[in-house]
């Protein structure tokens, strides 16, 4: 007999994609940040000490986990100056799935998921990359 668990669902909840959450790549942390980067307002405003007091990490660790996800695609870092040059704010783009990958309902008949791949856990869960994200802008301190 195995043991089910369910999960109600009423409200302040939120609906992302698997992708990232399906990455081997990616740490079970960044996997996280990730997930909480998502889930927030599309106006957030924030800096890594506000990511940081989202959670007991401290800004160090969340620093070295967005820097994951820059290297995966996930974030990309933009550096906004000023009209004098000077750097101003740092922006994030924040993305459910890195810009290169393919749409993974796009794939050729004959590279449909078959029982083989599902049990090596190899294939995608079937559902798309929509290429909706997030931008964060950071203020210099």
């Amino acid at each position: 007999m195995s043991q089910v668990f369910r999960v109600e669902r009423n409200k302040n909840f939120t609906v992302m994609a698997n992708y990232h959450l399906k990455d081997k790549r990616l740490s079970l942390k960044a996997k996280g940040l990730l997930s909480v980067m998502l889930s927030l307002p599309d106006d957030w405003n924030y800096n890594m000490k506000g990511l940081a007091r989202l959670s007991k990490d401290g800004i160090d660790s969340v620093r070295s986990t967005v820097n994951e996800l820059e290297r995966y695609g996930y974030v990309t870092r933009h550096r906004i100056r000023t009209e004098t040059g000077q750097l101003a704010d740092t922006e994030y783009l924040v993305r459910e799935c890195p810009p290169d990958q393919a749409d993974p309902l796009e794939k050729p008949a004959e590279e449909k998921p078959g029982w083989e791949n599902q049990l090596t856990g190899e294939t995608n869960d079937g559902f798309p990359c929509t290429g909706e994200h997030n931008t964060i802008k950071e203020k210099e301190q």
